[in-house]
């Protein structure tokens, strides 16, 4: 198809939004549903700017690597075999990749683990028949779309899973007991960090646009067809003119759909801090689904485990076939990143994509028929997310100096919120994984004497935590 110029009215634009939808449709999942509500059952209103910084801090990582797919024509995966430093085949960076999709993969496994859960109990000889089931659906509609199937299921989904979340919070100001207070919202907007927060860290990797859907935008801005709309750089002024405008319209997508989460992520933290704090509601891989539908019950009364069942199921069924089919790409883009088969044409590497679609859920449902830890999985997912972020927000800042073309550079404003979001991501990432090193061996180091050398007195407290005798 021939290149052709950029829409400039509001309603062109418009027609011409779709990536940041379906990567609205992946994060509002495991990050929003599972991830956010834990966090705020766990420590309040608190780490509502939290919340929120994680939501706005991304998007300008995620703008610096559309930019450089739309302008180049290359995807994420062959943008990172590029960065500088030592290679095994690939670069160092796609390998730390592969850690972190194996990671989503998890998150993946967890959320069909959910799904199932909404219908029969965990112990139930259909729970696993349920999730085969969600499996086969995703893996049939997959098969049997490209990119507009993806698009308008997704969208759908969002619509849907939007709506009934909002209208849970409105429905809980007319509450006596769960009411959110002008007092709740400002005491969350107060600096301030929980004392454990390997949560914060987990929740902050995937709320928002996380590392996973940094990765998979640029790819649906290729089947959008921002990049071949674009054309190849022949450095002439309608190739300027047409870079231009149709990196408008990326960032109008990526800023609507930021919009969207935000408030959809916003909305469960409050639902999960309004009604699951006080009470001592803890999420955990025992009562995943009771939990949550709990702050859903608190607007409703009983009839909020309906509505929890069919938004839950939107949130969750939705990510899920997103997730899937953006991680279909990647595997077909890594198996020629990786030089395993080098496609003769577009319809080989569809057919990859197809490949990939049923080996990844078939590898989902084995993980979780392993494993059968929904919250563990997910949150597994999140800290490999995690420590990748920082790693990418930087190599979005190289390929906007080094492969950009400067005619093409956005303002100095922007590169000081691009400079200071990757800084950002770089000190919650290192504190994060400071804590946890923290927490993993010096503070067992530190309980071990007492658990493994103190033997225990006669009324069960070991001897050597008692108080001495006056």
């Amino acid at each position: 198809m021939e290149p052709k110029p950029a829409p400039t009215d509001f309603k062109g634009i418009l027609k011409h939004l779709g990536p940041g939808l379906i990567i609205t449709a992946t994060i509002v999942g495991s990050g929003e549903l599972i991830a956010t509500p834990k966090l705020a059952s766990e420590v309040g209103f608190t780490m509502l700017w939290f919340i929120i910084l994680g939501c706005l801090v991304k998007v300008f990582v995620q703008i610096e690597l559309g930019r450089y797919t739309l302008v180049t024509g290359k995807t994420t995966l062959e943008a990172m075999n590029s960065v500088p430093g030592p290679k095994l085949r690939v670069s160092w960076m796609v390998w730390f990749w592969v850690v972190m999709y194996i990671g989503s993969t998890m998150q993946v496994a967890g959320m069909m683990g959910g799904i199932a859960s909404l219908v029969v109990s965990k112990d139930s000889g259909w729970h696993l028949g349920l999730i085969a089931i969600v499996a086969l659906a995703c893996m049939g509609m997959l098969l049997s779309g490209r990119y507009r199937l993806v698009e308008r299921v997704c969208i759908a989904m969002v619509v849907l899973f939007t709506f009934f979340t909002v209208l849970a919070l409105v429905s809980l100001q007319f509450t006596d007991d769960f009411a959110i207070s002008s007092n709740d919202i400002g005491s969350g907007l107060t600096f301030a960090l929980p004392e454990d927060f390997a949560i914060a860290f987990g929740a902050f990797a995937i709320i928002g646009i996380g590392t996973s859907e940094l990765i998979y935008y640029p790819y649906w801005c290729i089947e959008k067809g921002y990049a071949r709309n674009t054309g190849k750089n022949n450095n002439t002024i309608g190739w300027l003119d047409r870079a231009l405008g149709w990196l408008n319209v990326m960032r109008w997508d990526a800023w609507v759909s930021c919009v969207i989460y935000t408030g959809a992520t916003v909305a469960f933290y409050l639902l999960g801090a309004a009604t699951l704090y006080e009470p001592g509601i803890e999420i955990t891989n025992d009562n995943v689904i009771s939990s949550l539908s709990a702050m859903y019950e608190k607007a409703f009364g009983e009839f909020g485990k309906t509505v929890f069942s069919v938004g839950c199921f939107c949130v969750l069924f939705s990510t899920v076939f997103a997730a899937t089919a953006a991680n279909a790409r990647l595997f077909a883009d890594g198996v020629s990143v990786f030089k395993f088969k080098k496609y003769q044409n577009e319809d080989e590497r569809q057919n990859m994509v197809k490949v990939g679609a049923v080996v990844l859920l078939v590898l989902a449902f084995i993980i979780f028929a392993a494993f059968g830890s929904p919250v563990s999985l997910v949150f597994m997912g999140a800290f490999a997310q995690g420590a990748l972020l920082p790693f990418l927000a930087f190599a979005a800042i190289y390929f906007l100096y080094t492969r950009v073309d400067r005619k093409l550079h956005p303002g100095k404003v922007w590169k000081v919120f691009l400079t200071l979001s990757a800084i950002c991501m770089a000190m919650i990432g290192i504190y994060g994984a400071i804590k946890e090193v923290k927490k993993t061996f010096f503070d067992q180091a530190e309980k071990a004497p007492v658990s493994i050398e103190a033997p225990a007195s006669t009324n069960g407290t070991p001897a050597a935590l008692e108080q001495p005798k006056e």
